[in-house]
């Protein structure tokens, strides 16, 4: 059991945010097999082969250990949503005392996989090298479905705020996750194989939705960092979907296959390259695409960020239902 003791100052500063640098390090697993990758099947497949080439043996070792992540591998977020170049040049400026900190709780009185040797004897010279992989690992496998993780945790933070307005926190934890339970300000994670107390004194709590971390529940509670729990956002069910033809039919009889198609997986926005990625055509092509929808009122466009993200518009959504639109049923 973890419990974390949130006073009346903790309270005020509970906070949410998005790590793109948590979607990563949780991924591995997943695309390894090691984790639990059902619900991502999906996402799997098309990342392996875009992996294929880099060399994940340390990366791996540090997320996949049996009671632990390494700590230093996603320093909490500062900002909302935090930025992955920003996130990922704080990790490799890990003091080394808490990467070996980091790496001795993880082996918790087993041997070291060799793999691990260098980073644990050698942490600044070997930070760097970990800190290439994870860019190179970012940009084939999580960049180019990121704006459709953010979506799906923008959306459950949006959901959130909401019930921390009209319930306070004992409705923000009632669903969060079934291992949390919350009363009187004291916040119990059941996690047997775990025992620790904290107080947050001050530093409040972070609250990390992450698309890869189903079905699991992730707390970091060693002082200084500010106590985090890294939850799964709501319908991750949903997110990578199979999209059959068949629901798009009709309209592939109307507009051809390639616009219903991108139609089909607009139900959240995506980027133009990302849609590229899912239909297997360029990004001009899409784009093409794209701008005659937007014209028939069908889709939507809006800047977040350095991404142009697209949706279908309700009438959309009307035209995919079995039948068509209600007022043509």
């Amino acid at each position: 059991m973890i419990q974390l003791l949130l006073g009346p100052d903790d309270l005020t500063r509970i906070r949410f945010a998005l790590s793109p640098l948590e979607e990563l390090v949780h991924s591995v697993p997943v695309l390894t097999g090691s984790g639990q990758h059902m619900a991502h099947r999906p996402w799997r497949t098309r990342a392996l082969p875009a992996v294929a080439h880099i060399d994940l043996s340390v990366l791996r070792a540090l997320t996949e250990g049996p009671r632990f992540v390494a700590d230093f591998l996603a320093p909490p977020p500062e900002a909302m949503t935090g930025h992955f170049a920003d996130e990922l040049d704080a990790m490799a400026s890990t003091p080394a005392e808490e990467v070996v900190r980091s790496l001795d709780e993880m082996r918790a009185g087993q041997g070291l996989p060799e793999s691990l040797r260098p980073l644990y004897e050698h942490p600044e010279r070997e930070l760097s090298r970990l800190a290439a992989t994870m860019a190179a690992y970012w940009s084939a496998a999580i960049e180019p479905v990121w704006p459709r993780l953010r979506s799906l945790s923008d959306a459950d933070v949006a959901h959130r705020a909401q019930q921390l307005t009209t319930g306070g926190l004992d409705r923000v934890f009632a669903d969060l996750h079934p291992e949390v339970t919350y009363a009187s300000g004291k916040l119990n994670i059941d996690k047997p194989r775990h025992h620790a107390v904290r107080s947050a004194a001050g530093a409040g709590l972070l609250l990390v939705p992450c698309v890869f971390a189903w079905p699991r529940l992730l707390v970091l509670h060693n002082a200084p960092q500010q106590p985090t729990l890294t939850y799964s956002p709501r319908g991750i069910g949903q997110l990578w979907s199979a999209r059959g033809d068949e629901q798009a039919q009709p309209l592939t009889e109307l507009m051809g296959r390639s616009r219903a198609a991108l139609l089909v997986h607009l139900d959240l926005p995506v980027s133009t390259t990302q849609l590229a990625a899912y239909l297997g055509v360029s990004s001009a092509a899409v784009s093409q695409h794209l701008s005659v929808l937007r014209r028939c009122n069908l889709v939507t466009s809006h800047r977040s960020g350095r991404w142009m993200l697209h949706q279908r518009t309700a009438l959309a959504t009307e035209l995919l239902l079995p039948g068509g639109p209600p007022e043509s049923r």
